[in-house]
């Protein structure tokens, strides 16, 4: 199967769920987003507590906002 048309069988496929499939489908990925850059941040910040680690997620969601 092609990328493309991968795509379009996965675009068929949420064209078929209800809207909160969609939206569990959506938070879900923010999260596994957000635990992949709290991981970033702990790396980077190895002495940071947890709610410093927030703080820093906060501050990095804020920036990319347009």
């Amino acid at each position: 199967m092609t990328p493309e048309a991968a795509l379009q069988k996965q675009i068929e496929q949420y064209r078929q769920m209800t809207g909160e499939q969609r939206l569990a489908i959506a938070l879900n990925l923010h999260e596994f987003a957000c635990n992949i850059a709290r991981e970033g941040i702990r790396r980077q910040f190895p002495e940071a507590t947890a709610e410093e680690v927030e703080r820093h997620l906060r501050r990095r969601i804020e920036l990319s906002r347009p």
